[in-house]
């Protein structure tokens, strides 16, 4: 994971600029500090804002979430290459001009949904770990909320954590940015919690922050589709590995 970025001055040239993951461990007391579960601009489709003061572009982005929705329940239920954009349509009830007034192909289609439902996702984790009293009960909060709204909507787990997975270059940045933000979220609890909290005092953020993001994933894709762990047991089962 890279720590740092670069940025381009008036003069053209580059000059480093820091990312969450470059800053320096801060002391915190371990129950007031919710600086990683803050909510941020997040890779995502376009909503349908009802301020927006043109009923035209209302009405487009209506026509959109709507076409979204019914990609989503094809992907998820007969999968990616087996959909196509005339299933997409059809379950809209919209012509196929439509679809093509709102995305290039079905890829674009797949990798704008996956952006917007990811991104929900990681608004619902964000506001369920923010409400924690301290670094391990963040950490215990935002993976319990993960792994039962992958439970709740297995379609959206099911695109995120399955289908997307080595469908095409482009869809891969696409899941790579979600799982990026899901790293530096838990890569920053542990940078604050290194000062005082014994469990974290030896870990490697970054890493440690992968491995949450990996284990987690790969353990709810796995139990999403073999029976032998609900929502709340698989929760607990990862709390106690990560935040005992």
């Amino acid at each position: 994971m890279a720590t740092s970025v670069t940025s381009q001055s008036r003069s053209g040239t580059a000059t480093p600029r820091s990312t969450p993951c470059s800053r320096a461990p801060a002391r915190s007391s371990g129950s007031s500090s919710r600086e990683p579960w803050r909510a941020t601009r997040l890779p995502g489709a376009e909503a349908v804002d009802q301020s927006v003061a043109d009923p035209r572009e209302v009405r487009r982005l209506q026509r959109r979430a709507r076409l979204m929705q019914a990609a989503l329940a094809m992907f998820a239920a007969r999968g990616y290459h087996v959909s196509s954009v005339d299933d997409i349509v059809a379950r809209a009830h919209m012509s196929k001009s439509a679809f093509y007034d709102q995305f290039d192909s079905k890829e674009h289609c797949f990798r704008e949904v996956l952006a917007q439902e990811g991104g929900d996702l990681i608004h619902t984790v964000i506001a369920a770990a923010s409400d924690g009293q301290d670094h391990r009960d963040r950490m215990r909060r935002g993976i319990q909320a993960f792994v039962v709204a992958c439970y709740k909507r297995s379609a959206v787990a099911r695109l995120m954590l399955v289908e997307s997975v080595g469908l095409s270059p482009s869809v891969d940045e696409v899941r790579h940015q979600l799982q990026e933000r899901f790293a530096h979220m838990v890569a920053e609890e542990v940078r604050l919690a290194l000062l005082d909290d014994e469990f974290y005092a030896n870990q490697d953020p970054q890493v440690f922050g992968r491995a949450v993001v990996g284990a987690v994933n790969d353990a709810v894709g796995h139990f999403l589709t073999h029976p032998g762990a609900d929502a709340e047991s698989l929760a607990d089962s990862l709390c106690r590995i990560f935040a005992p």
